[in-house]
């Protein structure tokens, strides 16, 4: 039997013509953006939680029997199939478990309006999660965490000749890279709407009836957590310990709780799977400022470590200090009518 979501009335003045003028304009409210459950669905939370954090583990599986560990053939496109258990498992729930009255916009697919709000946020994420990377390393290039070589890029030129590309100017290896960077987001998209469906799509509003900060908070953890298959290989944190994993936690956490509330405020999913996609995208290319003479760079000095920990946590200040976490809809009611 399936869970069932509570739909909130609202009352109108006497009068049939009143009552279907009243339901005409919940109903063109409705379209404003998700509604939200009123109570959290824990049966189904815990469905997902089984198919998403279970499925991690079984599709890392042959990466871990291999003995290789990151070395693995297999670690590359399992890695990028994992990516997809949590819309797996937000799929299971919202058909089989916990059928909301709208999926669409339970998950933040559609609709898209109003449209401006919509792209605002989607631009809002791409800009500001392609830059924060970069800014980390200079912030951790400050605190004497990284060293970088912003003029010569000599870790890119490093790199150039151990692969025998002698013909290569670094600089133009550098420029081409950052001129790519909105095209590689837009594919990387396919992979992160995998995980947003999931994380941000369903788990999010689901636990949003337990506050705004315990949601984001939660669905925070839970997304660190369901990264220890690959962090405990030493996938981003170089550490095959429980610490690799707490300290990924903490980064889900603050990075999370800033894609959540792109959620939340723009009532879409979109925003959220392209500022993902924009983050992994800027990061994964942050060694072409790293000096030569500072390869491998240590995590610690990047997005990763104390310098994007501090910028997110800054810009959780800033939003928070604004009210911008209270500006999304509430439970029960839709954001043109948690407005009103």
């Amino acid at each position: 039997m399936s869970d069932s979501e509570t739909t909130t009335t609202v009352p109108g003045p006497a009068g049939a013509g009143a009552v279907r003028a009243a339901e005409h304009q919940r109903a063109k409210n409705s379209e404003r953006g998700p509604v939200l459950p009123t109570a959290v669905p824990w049966r189904a939370v815990i469905v997902f939680l089984v198919i998403a954090l279970g499925g991690a583990w079984l599709v890392e599986l042959p990466v871990w029997l291999s003995g290789e560990g990151l070395a693995s053939p297999w670690f590359g496109p399992l890695t990028l199939a994992m990516m997809f258990t949590p819309t797996i498992a937000a799929l299971v729930v919202v058909f089989w478990v916990h059928r909301a009255p709208s999926v669409p916009r339970w998950l933040g697919l559609w609709p898209l309006r109003p449209a401006g709000r919509t792209w605002l946020f989607i631009a809002l994420g791409a800009v500001g999660f392609t830059v924060i990377p970069f800014a980390a390393l200079l912030l951790g290039d400050a605190m004497g965490l990284i060293r970088l070589d912003l003029s010569g890029v000599s870790g890119v030129a490093a790199a150039l000749a151990a692969s025998g590309g002698q013909g290569a100017d670094a600089a133009t290896v550098v420029t081409i890279t950052l001129l790519m960077l909105p095209i590689v987001t837009l594919v990387n998209c396919g992979a992160t709407f995998g995980e947003e469906l999931g994380w941000r799509g369903w788990l999010l509003p689901a636990l949003r009836p337990l506050g705004t900060w315990a949601a984001l908070l939660a669905s925070g953890v839970i997304w660190g957590v369901w990264h220890a298959p690959v962090v405990l290989l030493g996938y981003n944190y170089g550490r095959t310990d429980v610490l690799g994993v707490l300290c990924m936690v903490v980064f889900c956490v603050l990075v999370g709780t800033v894609i959540g509330w792109l959620r939340l405020r723009s009532a879409s999913v979109w925003p959220a799977v392209i500022a993902h996609a924009a983050l992994n995208t800027a990061g994964s290319q942050f060694l072409i400022f790293v000096d030569a003479s500072d390869l491998p760079a240590d995590p610690w000095g990047s997005m990763l470590g104390w310098p994007g920990w501090i910028l997110f946590a800054v810009i959780i200040v800033l939003l928070a200090v604004t009210g911008q976490f209270r500006k999304q809809p509430q439970p029960g009611l839709t954001l043109a009518e948690s407005r009103a």
